[in-house]
């Protein structure tokens, strides 16, 4: 039964995290940014997500 409940978190997590990717890449291109889109982003985003979303933007920032 856990493995299953975990499964089901991480699905949530990597949909919440393309969505919340593409919303702020949607918005990001009037202020020229984008976060690039692949596994270890969405993972990021999706698991810590808004505290994630400011990582991956300052460590882009760099």
């Amino acid at each position: 039964m856990k493995v299953l409940k975990f499964i089901k978190w991480l699905i949530k997590a990597l949909v919440l995290g393309v969505a919340i990717i593409l919303g702020f890449n949607l918005l990001g291109a009037y202020f020229n940014l984008n976060i690039p889109f692949n596994i270890y982003t969405i993972m990021i985003v999706g698991i810590l997500r808004v505290p994630g979303l400011v990582m991956i933007l300052i460590f882009l920032m760099l």
